[in-house]
């Protein structure tokens, strides 16, 4: 319980950021955030027992610097949906591999806008070639993380949490 995601807004109630249970209720006791929705679970000490948050929101405005995301995996993965960028397959991340757009050996760069999902076919297909060569055309062009993706991925989190959508502008 201590690890499910937390919506947390800015004290004007834009959504800001997803945070863990744990981090949620060290915010509230430090006074720094108040609980705007709870969820059902609850966490107990010896002398106190409380709900946990599934949003809460910061107490004081904080202005939030852009944030670029981490390159991994896993981020390219929920970034492409989980979806081949070539023959459109959703699969699970295990059939998933990542593909360089532009080869490493032709001097394709580890970048946001050089990696995509794809599948295990695919990549085979493709090899050690870009897509023009191959004879493959991308689904859409890889992007960096920016605002809009990361709202985008709060509210694909709402689908698991409805309390949150009032917040998410759906």
């Amino acid at each position: 319980m201590l690890h499910s995601p937390v919506l947390v807004l800015n004290a004007t109630y834009e959504p800001v950021n997803v945070c863990a249970a744990r981090r949620a209720i060290v915010l509230i006791l430090n006074g720094v955030a108040l609980a705007e929705e709870l969820s059902k679970g609850e966490v107990h000490s010896t002398s106190l027992v409380m709900q946990i948050p599934s949003v809460i929101r910061l107490l004081e405005y904080r202005r939030i610097p852009h944030q670029a995301r981490a390159l991994s995996r896993k981020n390219i993965l929920i970034r492409d949906h989980h979806t081949c960028q070539f023959c459109g397959g959703i699969l699970p991340a295990a059939e998933l591999t990542l593909d360089h757009v532009i080869p490493r050996s032709q001097g394709g760069k580890s970048a946001w806008e050089n990696l995509v999902a794809c599948c295990y076919a695919c990549n085979n297909r493709k090899g050690d070639r870009t897509p023009e060569q191959a004879g493959m055309k991308l689904l859409r062009q890889p992007r960096p993380f920016n605002l809009h993706t990361s709202r985008h991925l709060m509210r694909l989190m709402a689908t698991t949490d409805s309390q949150w959508r009032k917040y998410l502008f759906f």
